[in-house]
């Protein structure tokens, strides 16, 4: 298998097969063109940071699907993407010219356990464009092959892993949760070996950086001062401008990300949502939801809810990932402190400013973690007693292992008339439990300005219909990997893809598994 090198692509908009081509000044009669246009910032830091290399060829890619919306929003031509050519370079077969293909170094505690040396085993950075918002976007392809932070692994990815990612992050990016995203997935026509053999893919990842805790965790294990300070400061310009007019940047950076990192975790809180797989290599200094691997969405409410297959002990379970993510955030203080102390004049009073930092998150958290609730019961004040009311229903729901989305969902027609209770109620095991609970919330809604009707919408706006349930999300994948059957995929896609919209016909994509369709443990596919 040859890769090729594509110089200087331009795609055309109207062309009749929306085929690339090499020509430097080609354009289409209306004279439009797109051209994907890699800066490579981070191939700018000094090499140790990275190891540069190309995709591993495929033998056969073909095209699973091309994420039309975020392909015009990046200014790329969605069916140049889908195109023959488009699918080698989805692939890793053939590299644009402008790309600089490099594997990201960095560090990690997994399950506690600090790794010095992780690294990207099985992506490439491509590059980085310029999106039509104005912001810079990290391209990377997800299973191109193996590259020196393999250590041993082949680094391919399966097909079951990729679209569980695909499904899974355009659903949190529909839901409003800062994410990675799927730009494109395609077959490679090649085998991966796992327990068994297992179609092979490649997914195009994009993120607004692909920078970890584990990252700046490298260079502070290598005592790396200048590495850490090199990082902190490409950090800095790349997603906390701010941070660089600070008196001290690198506690101002600190703060963001924790700032961040706990508004994401209390919008994980708010849908449901498990990561699974919270180690510091998983952390996004971007404060996106990164690395979908063991993860899904919680259907019984339970606090103690876990689905990673490899989290014997809980340590990432539902409940515990505001804890999780303060850890991580203390690893991150840590491995910044050299510099911080720098800047403060002393490392005394650098470790006094990264705990005054870190003490920060759990306001900031428990904050955006209430608000969010409140505005799922309808309340958009905040008064003496809310918190007790929405522990309480919290408290219930765990009792009564009521469905957690349904029973928000459900909350939206109850708001609207007291008709929609026996929706809610039909939830609870004891639907008094619902009933002596719903008494309170009714009464404290009278408080609230405007209609029912309008009430009943903006709770609607905030509580989906429709989560990637596992059970579904495991029958798709099925169909995909065994049978070649992408539509049970396809048609997952578009329920998620529109979360808190209520559509006839769908109501098993809404509904909770069976016992016996019930999906209790996830993996990490790798």
């Amino acid at each position: 298998m040859k890769r090729r090198r594509c110089v200087s692509i331009k795609w055309m908009m109207s062309s009749s097969d929306a085929s690339p081509t090499a020509l430097p000044s080609t354009s289409d009669r209306d004279g439009r063109s797109v051209r994907f246009v890699f800066e490579n910032t981070y191939a700018r830091l000094p090499e140790r940071f990275y190891s540069r290399l190309a995709p591993t060829p495929v033998a056969a890619p073909r095209l699973v699907k091309v994420n039309v919306e975020l392909a015009r929003n990046l200014g790329l031509d969605p069916e140049a993407l889908a195109s023959a050519w488009g699918v080698e370079i989805l692939a890793g077969n053939c590299v644009v010219g402008g790309a600089e293909p490099l594997a990201m170094a960095y560090a990690g505690h997994q399950f506690g356990h600090f790794v010095p040396q992780l690294g990207d085993g099985r992506t490439n950075l491509m590059g980085e464009v310029i999106g039509l918002d104005g912001v810079r976007y990290d391209i990377q392809l997800k299973g191109s092959g193996p590259t020196p932070f393999s250590r041993g692994g082949d680094g391919r990815a399966a097909l079951g892993p990729v679209l569980r990612e695909y499904i899974v992050s355009e659903a949190m990016a529909a839901l409003g949760v800062p994410t990675t995203r799927a730009l494109a997935a395609v077959t490679t026509g090649e085998r991966v070996l796992r327990e068994t053999a297992l179609p092979g893919a490649v997914l195009t990842r994009v993120a607004a950086s692909h920078l970890r805790v584990g990252t700046f965790q490298y260079f502070a294990a290598r005592r790396d001062t200048e590495g850490i300070r090199l990082l902190a400061d490409y950090a800095i310009a790349r997603h906390y401008a701010e941070a660089a007019q600070a008196e001290e940047p690198y506690r101002a950076l600190l703060e963001g990300v924790i700032a961040r990192q706990a508004r994401l975790v209390a919008r994980w809180m708010n849908l449901g949502f498990v990561h699974g797989v919270m180690n510091t290599d998983n952390t996004s200094i971007s404060g996106e939801t990164i690395d979908y691997g063991p993860c899904a969405f919680m259907e019984a409410y339970d606090p103690a809810t876990v689905f990673s297959s490899i989290d014997a002990q809980g340590r990432y379970a539902y409940g515990n990932q505001p804890r999780a993510a303060l850890w991580n955030l203390t690893r991150l203080a840590e491995a910044l402190l050299p510099v911080m102390g720098e800047e403060a004049g002393s490392e005394e009073a650098a470790l006094t400013a990264a705990n005054q930092a870190l003490a920060g998150f759990g306001p900031q958290f428990e904050a955006a973690h209430s608000a969010g609730l409140r505005r799922k019961l309808g309340i958009f004040t905040e008064r003496d007693g809310d918190a007790e009311l929405v522990e309480d229903l919290l408290e219930r729901m765990a009792a009564q292992r009521a469905d957690f989305t349904l029973t928000f969902r459900r909350l939206c027609d109850a708001a609207a008339g007291r008709e929609g209770d026996e929706k809610v109620r039909a939830l609870f095991a004891d639907p008094g439990a619902y009933d002596a609970w719903a008494s309170r919330w009714r009464q404290r809604l009278k408080e609230e300005p405007g209609s029912d009707e309008a009430r009943a919408a903006a709770m609607r706006a905030v509580n989906p219909a429709f989560i990637p349930r596992n059970h579904v999300v495991e029958a798709a994948l099925e169909a995909a990997v065994w049978r070649q059957d992408y539509q049970p995929f396809e048609e997952l896609l578009d329920v998620v893809s529109r979360p808190c919209e209520d559509r006839p016909g769908l109501e098993r994509y809404a509904a909770p598994a069976r016992p016996e369709e019930y999906v209790s443990r996830t993996f990490c596919g790798t």
